[in-house]
């Protein structure tokens, strides 16, 4: 059953990514993905956040970690699409806006998943961050 429930989670993350992407790209064009970038940085933070405020309190079961954890945040993020991505710059001759983008995914995503994991924590103890 718990497969069950990863898969209607990972529908859920991916519909949630294929939705933000068209809203991200319906905004304008671009050589360098910026959908992808703001996917994952929110992806990042939001799994930081989470396993801190619910996922270390001990309350949630660990089914609900797998669903949410890997089932939701695993199919809104993708590495698959970075790293395509990624590779597709630097075929087009674009080695600068590669390298800015392994940096700023690199980067950033570590710093959002910190920041979302710092959220937690001062959520849980009573702090006052929002």
């Amino acid at each position: 059953m718990l497969y069950i429930y990863v898969g209607l989670g990972g529908a859920i993350g991916a519909l949630a990514r294929y939705g933000l992407g068209l809203m991200v790209d319906s905004v304008g064009t671009s050589a360098f993905p910026v959908s992808t970038l703001l996917i994952n940085l929110i992806g990042s933070f939001i799994l930081g956040w989470l396993t801190h405020k619910f996922l270390q309190t001990g309350k949630p079961s660990p089914q609900l970690v797998t669903v949410v954890g890997t089932g939701m945040i695993g199919s809104f993020t993708t590495f698959s699409t970075f790293s395509v991505e990624t590779i597709q710059l630097l075929e087009e001759g674009r080695i600068w806006l590669a390298i800015l983008y392994v940096f700023l995914s690199i980067t950033f995503g570590l710093l959002s998943s910190w920041v979302g994991y710092r959220v937690g924590t001062r959520q849980r103890k009573g702090g006052e961050v929002g």
